[in-house]
């Protein structure tokens, strides 16, 4: 695909679960990426998870929470949610759970709808990561476009990092030169994963955006040749000891988005009338997950 994948070294494109959380969404990607990552009991997903989820999009909409984030369900692997959140620091992220705690109507109904949803949920887990701009490339600067996410995790062997960095930024100018489609932001674990976790993160309008990235698979590898892909090959097996990639599509209804997002595509991001029942935005408080 058009971006750093196992696909490219020739291993087996692997599905399992991904490590993942809530986000903040603003034109350009803060450092601090939080994911909260939601297991659904069999037959609880769909319109039941929504459902619950619209709890919380709806108490934040009411409150008027400043912060956003984006929910996608699992096209791969283990169903499953994702919630990202951004911000631009920790501190950020501090003062956003003081906001919280301070507004007893919030918290009360977010505790409430935690309540509800965890009825559906097998079990949850949350992850922190931090963005590194060295190894990311071409981020799209609108996010309130895109409506997939391809998630790839590598684990990259301890005492290896600068051999990592040096296969990322191979592949990067490669993807450069070659002038591929290829986007992604890449970000190191800081809690909540394995040492030597990081996740590449590249989104889509639509899948015909994936189509093309196999497509572009056969120019990157002819760009590199035989000699340049075996290099790559070697240096990939000597630094990363195992890596997945998963896939995800945007859930309109369980997000928490700007008003700015909104107005951009109405038809998508607007609630469905089922779910704005819930939430009368002009008035009523909002929701974003803790």
């Amino acid at each position: 695909m058009s971006k750093l994948n196992p696909i490219l070294l020739g291993l087996s494109l692997a599905v399992a679960g991904s490590s993942m959380a809530a986000a903040q969404e603003t034109a350009a990607f803060p450092k601090v990426l939080q994911i909260t990552r939601e297991f659904i009991k069999p037959g609880k997903a769909g319109m039941a998870h929504d459902k619950t989820e619209s709890a919380f999009v709806a108490a934040m909409a009411r409150a008027r929470f400043p912060t956003y984030y984006t929910a996608m369900n699992s096209l791969s692997g283990k169903t499953r949610a994702l919630y990202l959140t951004r911000y631009d620091s920790f501190e950020a992220w501090e003062k956003d759970n003081k906001a919280i705690d301070k507004n007893a109507a919030l918290s009360a109904e977010l505790e409430r709808a935690t309540v509800a949803d965890g009825e559906l949920l097998d079990s949850m887990d949350q992850g922190v990561f931090v963005r590194d701009e060295d190894l990311s490339f071409r981020v799209h600067p609108d996010q309130s476009q895109t409506r997939f996410l391809e998630i790839t995790e590598f684990h990259v062997r301890l005492g290896h990092n600068a051999e990592w960095r040096k296969l990322v930024k191979m592949y990067r100018d490669a993807h450069e030169k070659t002038r591929t489609s290829a986007h992604w932001g890449m970000y190191e674990a800081a809690y909540g994963a394995e040492d030597g976790t990081w996740l590449l993160l590249s989104g889509d309008k639509s899948m015909a955006d994936i189509d093309t990235g196999f497509k572009e698979d056969k120019q990157f590898r002819d760009a590199l040749g035989e000699e340049g892909l075996k290099k790559l090959d070697e240096l990939y097996g000597a630094t990363v000891d195992h890596a997945y990639s998963e896939l995800f599509q945007i859930n309109p209804r369980q997000s928490y988005v700007s008003p700015d997002w909104i107005q951009a595509d109405p038809d998508f991001w607007k609630p469905k009338p089922a779910a704005a029942s819930a939430a009368k935005p002009a008035k009523e408080e909002s929701k974003a997950k803790p």
